[in-house]
């Protein structure tokens, strides 16, 4: 292709009509990529062509060099690169046009990257003498061009930088010296946080730089002054990515973003991103904006400020209060920024230093005359409740009374805002507002449904219903069940009747939302409710069908189904037929809907909710349902790898999302889509749970879906969904046989393995553990092939690993200058997160244990250093408790042969039984109790040595021997504590002493009895109380049975306490051990059942009963 066809092509390319355009890009595509690099330097080095094709020119070149390096420029000979690398030097040089000579620079960036080995060696050093010439250039255009090509590739003086490393101090430093023009400045700051990112890890860089940053901040207020953001946003990053670089100059930071964020003469996005720049730096570095105490009060009123900001005409309020759309915030609206800052503002630096200003702050506004200050004052109580929460828990009375008579304001946003804060506190505060304010609250809103006349506020009264039934404890309900719901069928009546004649939906969508809510937290008390709402829903759901209700209509599903859920199949039936037809005609229909048509969402929930409703019953709708519920579960998600520059021309409001990878790379993700995708997989694992091997005809199917999709790392549902699918799936195949489970646990070893040591998201983390460990349960014995048991043990190493190095920098950040309380309260959130990994890799091991045995301790001596560390006297408390439940696990399955591990564990269990922890004397005194049941012989002298370690601590103050009542953290350690005595007079009495000994060991272990609250330890316990009276011990019994109304007791106190729901079997013998008495000693059984509590007479009394019925 010629120069001049080349040239008509990039006119193509640049051309408004589609078609033109399309075809240009076409034609270009199919061009050998050398041939279109050549012609795209000729055209870029040209002076002659138009500025518009120069410039395209050389935004097609940079992509080039960034995408097809090998295919362009690496293929030249060496003549050919030397050429192209001084045309593009000698090109940006001569460009006069400021636009286009930054995009050649980026060129130059861009190529410059590509020539820097991974060695630091560069093979184009004519760019460094070319960057050098021009920062002495009196052109200040000239003098832009190496601060621009530096902030774009900070790493390209690669291993001479310690070398020019003073340098490029005083280059940088003399470009942002205050008589420098702004073209100067402006990038030379941009190119100096650029170069502190690019060495975040080299400290002495740091320090030796520091005296830049006073520069940098003079030329960001120069810049927000005159209407530029680029440097304003390289400041946030720095205060992202390497807060420690500011905190020498903090307050300076501050100052200058309060100074232009109170200046309301300048544009709304700089004073915004300002504003940004302290939230970011309060998120990186909480301990250090905590310290400015002088500064803080200033922060707090200027989001306010912010907030106030609301148009207040009369026009602009009508309409806002009649729309029929449910809007979303305009989020370039000062008002939400600064809603947005004060949250996540209070969620950094925590309650205790935020809320005193905020108390300060904004009774004084919910006292002004103008209802904008109303609107923030109570718009700022919603935002601050998560980031205040404890400390605002503490004077929720006083908030709830300032708060709630605003539901009264004479003006329709106040009245808005304070149902938005009463529904935000009554999730921050759950259950806490629902116990303690409910008469004051649920009146209140349903007082405000009545607002007929500004729609906006009733559908938001509506929602803050919502807030509170959701969380709201079911016998706080339902004494309200019959005055809201009669409220609630007034408005759903009237808003049917509305939608008929006007067209209005949005109150009558929010009312079927909240109507939903009410009864699934009702559940069967809200069955006396159904005959008044769901003929009304049956309607909506029977005529909104124009596509202006799709919205309604998926809403109006959702209620129906939760109602039939919450009241049960046998009220449901009656209409179940006809709502199952409504249902299937619409998944009929539902091919022709357009993939964002929210009514698939619902439909999906609805089938799963129907299923759990009919059981086994719900088979028969799969081969409907599962088409495009799998559809659904397997939408893909559109992709694409941006750089840098074309990332500013994409808008974040076309539903992009964006993650930046590198210096110059982004990766971005259209989530449209992304939530249906997560529903769906969620429905797929209610099925597989509830249908069980009514489900086995689309294991194969879904298994072949959901495996991938551990790494669908777009979204944490999705993972959740998949890893949480796996064990039930692999339940539902067993109806196949062994040979057809092996083939599917076949295919998801690999992948399950893969996802435990690749998933970023410690919540998905646990749940995929869990996932494997049910699994290994599942599969047992060789469930693994060698390689895969050798990837598991280095695996959990790893992991364990991990745990130390993540405690040793928490240890570090407990010692750092910004440490305080609240950096602990972030510290031991992070503490707790680890624990419960451990806790999960403990259940791995359990599973292994549990289906291996002492097969398995190869693989266990490799991870024994660690759980000889976890048991070190000085290691947290859960550290401990992972570990001995481990050791616990090794008794409990390998019996005798746990022997070899006991200089490692035997001391420290002997010793835990009576640590200051619960949960660490509950898992060695456990470990105690398999002992004995296990191996008793092996380690009778430990087993000797415990005995008194346990009556310590069951009759010290944490046990029978507390003051008052005993605190609920010490009953299951207790009652672990009893069981492991009684398995040893069970299971090893020799061990106790003489007969005499053993005797009065178990008279006192009876007096220690009830134990109530640990079920599975219960078990043992009256288990073994059953087995001694069936043989007539004497100890137990008495002379001549004379301890029978305390046997009788003994067992009321167990029923009373719920301490057999357990086990069938048990419960079964202590019913036939109470007829016995019944039949054998009548008086004695109705004398005792007198003298007993009335509560725990009648659960004995009922256990009888019900089974004698």
């Amino acid at each position: 292709m010629s120069p001049a066809d080349f040239h008509q092509l990039l006119l193509g390319i640049s051309s408004s009509d589609n078609a033109v355009r399309s075809q240009a890009e076409e034609n270009y595509e199919k061009m050998p990529i050398v041939d279109r690099f050549r012609m795209l330097v000729l055209v870029v080095a040209s002076q002659q062509t138009q500025v518009e094709l120069q410039q395209l020119a050389a935004v097609l070149l940079r992509r080039m060099i960034t995408s097809n390096f090998d295919d362009s420029f690496s293929v030249l000979d060496d003549a050919d690169k030397e050429e192209v690398k001084s045309c593009l030097i000698q090109t940006v040089q001569e460009e006069q046009n400021e636009s286009v000579r930054r995009k050649k620079s980026d060129c130059v960036a861009e190529l410059s990257r590509k020539l820097v080995d991974a060695n630091g060696n560069n093979s184009w050093p004519q760019v460094l003498q070319f960057m050098f010439g021009c920062v002495s250039s009196n052109s200040p255009g000239l003098k832009a061009v190496p601060l621009h090509v530096f902030c774009q590739f900070p790493g390209i003086f690669g291993n001479q930088q310690d070398h020019y490393r003073e340098v490029i101090r005083q280059m940088l430093g003399q470009c942002l010296q205050i008589q420098e023009p702004e073209q100067v400045r402006f990038p030379a700051a941009k190119a100096t946080i650029a170069f502190l990112l690019d060495n975040t890890g080299d400290n002495q860089l740091i320090r030796q730089f520091s005296d830049l940053i006073p520069g940098v901040l003079q030329a960001a207020h120069a810049s927000a002054s005159d209407d530029q953001d680029s440097v304003f946003k390289s400041l946030v990053e720095l205060c992202e990515e390497a807060p420690k670089v500011i905190r020498p100059h903090v307050e300076n930071l501050l100052t200058i973003c309060l100074k232009i964020v109170s200046d309301c003469d300048l544009m709304d996005n700089i004073r915004q991103l300002t504003l940004e720049t302290i939230v970011t730096l309060a998120e990186t570095a909480p301990g250090l904006v905590r310290k400015q105490k002088q500064l803080i009060p200033l922060i707090v009123p200027q989001m306010l400020a912010l907030m106030i900001d609301l148009d207040d005409d009369e026009a602009s309020l009508a309409e806002w209060s009649v729309t029929d759309e449910a809007e979303e915030d305009d989020c370039d609206a000062n008002t939400v920024a600064g809603e947005n800052a004060l949250d996540r503002f209070a969620c950094a630096v925590g309650g205790k230093t935020m809320l005193p200003h905020i108390m300060a702050t904004v009774p004084p506004m919910l006292q002004n005359p103008d209802w904008r200050y109303r609107h923030a004052g109570l718009m700022a109580l919603s935002a601050v409740g998560e980031g205040c929460h404890k400390f605002m828990e503490e004077i929720l009375q006083q908030v709830v009374d300032a708060v709630l008579p605003f539901l009264h304001d004479q003006h329709p946003r106040v009245r808005y805002a304070a149902c938005n804060a009463v529904g935000q506190m009554c999730t921050d505060f759950a259950t806490t507002m629902q116990k303690q304010f409910h008469a004051k609250i649920v009146p209140a809103l349903c007082s405000v449904l009545e607002d007929q006349n500004n729609p906006r506020v009733q559908a938001h009264a509506g929602a803050a219903l919502v807030n509170f039934v959701e969380d709201c404890p079911k016998p706080v309900l339902v004494p309200y069940l019959e005055p809201l719901c009669s409220k609630l069928e007034v408005v759903l009546s009237t808003k049917i009747q509305e939608l008929v004649q006007k067209g209005t939906k949005l109150v009558l969508e929010q009312v079927t939302t909240t109507i939903a809510a009410v009864a699934d937290t009702a559940e069967e008390q809200f069955t006396s409710m159904y005959d008044r709402f769901m003929p009304s829903l049956k309607y909506i759901m029977e005529n909104a069908h124009s596509g202006e209700l799709r919205m309604l209509r998926g809403k109006t599903i959702e209620c129906i189904s939760l109602i039939g859920l919450a009241v049960g199949s046998e009220k449901f039936m009656p209409d179940a037929q006809a709502i199952m037809e409504q249902l299937l005609k619409t998944q009929a229909d539902i091919e022709s809907w357009e993939d964002d048509d929210p009514q698939i969402s619902y439909m999906i929930s609805a089938w799963a909710r129907m299923c759990k409703l009919l059981g086994q019953k719900f088979v028969s709708y799969l081969p409907v349902v599962m088409g495009p519920l799998m559809k659904a579960a397997s939408i893909k998600p559109e992709v694409t790898m941006l750089d840098s520059q074309d990332l500013e021309s994409i808008e974040e409001d076309e539903g992009w999302e964006f993650i930046k990878l590198g210096d110059q790379q982004s990766f971005g993700i259209k989530t449209a889509g992304l939530e249906e995708k997560s529903t769906a997989c969620q429905m797929l694992v209610c099925y597989a749970r509830e249908l069980k091997e009514g489900f086995v005809e689309y294991v194969e199917e879904v298994v072949k879906l959901m495996v991938p999709l551990l790494k669908f790392y777009f979204h944490d549902g999705v993972r959740s969904s998949a890893a949480e699918s796996i064990p039930l799936l692999m339940e539902c195949a067993q109806l196949r046989g062994p040979e057809y489970v092996g083939q599917i646990w076949g295919f998801i070893s690999p992948h399950i393995l893969a996802a435990v040591n690749d998933e970023p998201d410690k919540d998905v983390l646990s749940i995929t553990m869990e996932s494997l460990a049910r699994c290994i349960e599942l599969r047992g014995q060789g469930c693994f092939s060698m390689e895969q048991y050798q990837e598991l043990t280095k695996l959990l190493h790893k992991m364990l690993e991990q745990h130390f190095e993540r405690a040793n920098e928490r240890l570090a950040k407990r010692q750092d200058e910004d440490y305080d309380e609240q950096v602990e309260e972030a510290l031991q959130d992070e503490d707790q997160d680890d624990f419960y990994i451990l806790s999960k890799i403990a259940d791995i091991l359990h599973a292994l244990f549990g289906s291996h045995g002492p097969e398995i301790f190869p693989l266990f001596d490799s991870l024994l250093p660690h759980y000889a560390k976890l048991l070190e006297p000085q290691r947290p408390y859960a550290d401990r408790q992972w570990a001995l439940c481990v050791f616990d696990d090794v008794i409990e399955y390998t019996g005798q042969e746990a022997l070899k591990y006991q200089e490692i564990f035997l001391r420290p269990m002997l010793t835990y039984i009576e640590d200051a922890s619960g949960e660490v004397r509950q898992a060695a005194s456990y470990g105690i109790g398999v002992m004995a049941k296990s191996a008793g012989e092996t380690f009778a002298e430990a087993i000797k040595d415990a005995i008194p370690r346990l009556r310590r601590t069951i009759e010290g103050p944490r046990g029978r021997g507390v003051q008052g009542q005993l605190a609920h953290d010490d009953i299951a350690p207790l009652e672990n504590c009893i069981s492991a005595v009684g398995k040893i007079l069970q299971h090893q009495p020799n061990l106790v002493g003489s007969q005499a000994e053993v005797s009065a060991l178990l008279q006192t272990w009876l007096s220690w009895l009830p134990v109530t609250e640990d079920k599975e330890e219960a078990v043992h316990v009256y288990g073994y109380v059953c087995d001694l009276i069936e043989n007539n011990n004497p100890v137990l019994l008495g002379e001549s049975n004379c301890n029978l109304p305390a046997v009788i007791s003994l067992l009321a106190d167990a029923v009373y306490g719920e301490a057999l729901i357990e086990s069938k079997d048990l419960t079964d013998k202590v019913i036939s051990i109470c007829k016995r008495i019944q039949v054998s000693a009548n008086d004695v059984w109705v004398s005792s059942l007198s003298m007993l509590p009335q509560p725990v007479h009648l659960a004995l009394s009922n256990l009888i009963f019900d089974v004698a019925a």
